[in-house]
């Protein structure tokens, strides 16, 4: 005899619809696509780093590089980004209480939130805004509160995306705990201006708030002293938890490592649901990016034309967004400069050859316009990318900014070669 059997899932994960990132990606793998969508360098890993993991396997006897290492990180990788960040904030960082070691820049996104997220307590989320900060407030229990970036017409370049800072100032309520601030920004490619980014300090400060500073970009500024951490801004640092990424440092988004940066008082309830979920990360990677950072070290601060994260990365990442704009340029799409990531915005409603997706359009659909333009040039262009959409929480702002779509051009010259062959169809 047999019973059925349909348990129901909690609460807290039951609404949460399917991530837009699986549904493109198995749809551009399926369509066997030119992937300008995920926010992956496809090309070779930078050698020093792979070089520093290699030394590393060949060690078997290191005990310190293949067994269980620190839980909240290993010595070495923290004592160096102790260095880099004290140097960066122009605080004490310090490297055992300030530093926690996670599964990449999410795993730290999510403990923020678990750990000062209580029921009922409100978050400011500037959108567009990456699509995970949604969801993993509301699993702590919290209400995303979204805050429009305001765009021109014909605007040119990242740079004219602006805060209203009066509505924002507005959206803040008595339950309101924290504010979100991603620098330099996804999916817009914005850098944030020191005035901004005061502005976000004094509203944290009047309404005694936690900021978290997503700044896993960091580095992919053309100018390297043109980024400006939040925690280095007066009285900041002691009210911000900082994330940050390896992978995205040293464009090595496989090895899955993170970080959060935060005085002890702030990153203590953070270690607690660490040590009771991942325990520890994955220890030959924590100790090669230790070492990347160290060899890095010298260079970034005394010599950046010999630096990999001061000086080539940058020209590489500025080479390529030139080429991606040229090209989207003769398709007649319309590109949104960034000053900084690898990501770049462009309005595709200008381009010829392609079906009309309006509202007016989907009589069997809700999923906004550039949903299903970005389904349709994968199915039928072969050419992944990602809808502008995707990074905004309600439907009216969906319905509102379904115009663009987001494309990732940190690729090798051979994945952008291919696009460029899909893209000038839209010339003809």
């Amino acid at each position: 005899m047999t019973t059925s059997f349909n348990p129901i899932p909690a609460e807290r994960v039951g609404g949460q619809s399917p991530s837009i990132w699986v549904e493109l990606t198995a749809l551009a793998a399926e369509s066997k696509a030119v992937n300008l969508g995920q926010g992956f360098p496809d090309g070779p890993a930078p050698k020093f780093v792979t070089e520093i993991l290699k030394k590393i396997s060949k060690k078997p006897g290191m005990v310190e590089a293949h067994q269980y290492t620190r839980g909240f990180g290993h010595p070495k990788l923290v004592e160096m980004l102790s260095k880099w960040y004290t140097t960066f904030y122009k605080v004490n960082v310090n490297a055992l209480e300030d530093i926690l070691i996670t599964v990449g820049a999410y795993h730290a996104l999510y403990y923020a939130f678990q750990a000062w997220i209580n029921k009922g307590n409100e978050v400011i989320v500037i959108e567009p805004a990456f699509d995970c900060y949604g969801p993993q407030i509301r699993f702590a229990g919290g209400i995303p509160v979204p805050v429009l970036m305001q765009l021109p017409e014909r605007a040119e370049s990242a740079a004219e995306f602006k805060i209203n800072f009066t509505e924002l100032e507005g959206k803040i309520s008595e339950k309101t705990k924290m504010i979100v601030i991603n620098n330099p920004h996804n999916p817009t490619g914005k850098l944030f201006t020191l005035s901004e980014l005061e502005s976000i300090a004094e509203l944290a400060k009047k309404y005694n708030l936690i900021v978290v500073a997503d700044e896993v970009y960091e580095f992919h500024v053309e100018k390297h002293l043109d980024m400006i951490r939040f925690a280095s801004l007066p009285g900041m640092y002691e009210r911000t938890i900082s994330i940050g990424s390896a992978g995205k440092v040293f464009s090595v988004t496989g090895w899955k490592l993170g970080w959060a940066i935060a005085p002890k008082n702030l990153l203590a309830p953070l270690k607690t649901i660490h040590q009771n979920c991942a325990y520890t990360c994955s220890t030959p990677t924590q100790l090669a990016v230790a070492k990347a950072f160290a060899y890095e070290f010298p260079k970034y601060f005394n010599n950046s034309k010999k630096s990999y994260l001061a000086h080539k990365l940058p020209k590489e990442i500025a080479v390529k967004r030139a080429k991606l704009a040229e090209m989207l340029a003769t398709a007649q799409f319309s590109p949104i400069m960034p000053e900084a990531g690898f990501f770049m915005l462009a309005d595709y409603t200008n381009a010829k050859n392609i079906p009309i997706f309006t509202k007016s359009s989907q009589k069997e659909s809700d999923d906004p316009a550039d949903l299903l333009f970005t389904r349709w040039l994968c199915r039928e262009k072969k050419l992944a990318v990602i809808p502008l959409t995707a990074f905004f929480s309600t439907p009216e702002m969906k319905h509102s900014n379904s115009s663009m779509v987001r494309i990732c051009f940190f690729k090798k010259g051979e994945t952008l070669d291919n696009a460029k062959k899909i893209l000038d169809m839209f010339a003809q």
